[in-house]
């Protein structure tokens, strides 16, 4: 499952793993055009740098469409998405200041929190976790709590929502192995379950022939969100209004590949070739309803609330994977919780 998830969103599109765990590198840019005498002088963009904590695929796709359609360049911003994998350690990046904004899931901010870090969450992309459990259509099951009463489940057991099915559910009727990254299995074995996002696996499966039918995690009551833009204190206090207008171009950005993601997936294809544009396609259709929700449409893509994270906090202690959750207040500015909650 993805190395990112160090906390909790693992598994994003992996149909050729192999060759897609390392840096990836942005393809140059295009100079400048020299300025004409008619020409108004512009401020110098700011150099900002955003790490990914995988590789080029749809769950960045905002990220990418705002590069590409200038949002980053209307707010001020000269922007380096880098691309990461398996193992690259976004937070740490983040905390010592090598690059300014990144992504992790929300399970994995509130554990730095925990253990000293002092990150804020701006923007959350995934308002439902695409965190799923796929089985074969074959089985029969109406829900996670049906896969789980029979046959092989491959999961990675040390994740949050893995500890959480776990206390639901328990795992003494399934035998659990570790996930592996792949379909392969999955294809060939009809009593054979795993763990998926919702974007990735179940449409491999797809492809090679497999019927998966997938049950996400959030229905069954642990849903963190997932791909949140997150910076250092520090970042803020510096520079609020700089920010914020990162956070606006983000938005931008996805509002932008969510009308018309084809642009951004085209660019997204050349870094990451494991995936076709086929499978772009079918990914950034796949991720729309767990982006765009009812409250984001009345909030504004990315939004986030109190409740949202005070009840993460809560689970995460539930489930021993804190002592002690950090308060809300601490850490969540009303800048970045939506027009219902904050002025514009």
């Amino acid at each position: 499952m993805k190395g990112r998830l160090v906390g909790l969103l693992g598994c994003a599109v992996l149909l050729a793993v192999a060759g897609a765990c390392s840096r990836q590198k942005e393809e140059p840019k295009p100079a400048p055009q020299p300025a004409t005498a008619a020409s108004t002088p512009q401020p110098t963009p700011t150099k900002v740098k955003l790490a990914l904590n995988w590789v080029p695929e749809p769950e960045f796709g905002g990220f990418y469409a705002a590069r590409e359609t200038g949002a980053f360049t209307r707010h001020g911003f000269d922007l380096e998405l880098m691309g990461g994998g398996a193992g690259v350690p976004v937070m740490q990046m983040v905390v010592s200041g090598q690059v300014e904004f990144g992504i992790a899931g929300a399970d994995e901010l509130l554990t730095a929190r925990i253990r000293g870090m002092d990150v804020l969450p701006l923007f959350a992309v995934y308002q439902t976790s695409p965190q799923a459990i796929m089985a074969h259509v074959s089985r029969g099951a109406k829900g996670i709590a049906d896969v789980l009463k029979s046959g092989t489940v491959a999961l990675e057991s040390g994740l949050p929502y893995a500890a959480f099915l776990k206390k639901k559910y328990g795992f003494d009727k399934v035998k659990v192995m570790p996930y592996d990254g792949g379909v392969a299995r999955f294809v060939v074995d009809k009593d054979f379950a795993q763990q998926c996002f919702i974007t990735s696996e179940p449409i491999a499966a797809k492809r090679q022939g497999a019927q998966p039918t997938v049950f996400l995690v959030a229905d069954e009551g642990f849903n963190p969100y997932g791909t949140v833009v997150f910076t250092r204190r520090q970042v803020w206090k510096e520079q609020p209004e700089r920010v914020k207008s990162f956070v606006e171009a983000v938005r931008e950005g996805w509002r932008a590949y969510l009308d018309t993601p084809g642009p951004a997936n085209a660019v997204m294809g050349k870094l990451n070739t494991t995936m076709d544009a086929e499978t772009f396609a079918a990914a950034a259709e796949a991720q729309k309803p767990l982006i765009e929700t009812e409250e984001t449409k009345a909030r504004g893509l990315g939004t986030m609330s109190r409740e949202r994270w005070e009840h993460l906090g809560q689970q995460l202690v539930e489930l021993g994977v804190i002592e002690k959750a950090p308060p809300v207040d601490e850490y969540l500015l009303p800048e970045f919780m939506g027009a219902a909650t904050a002025p514009h």
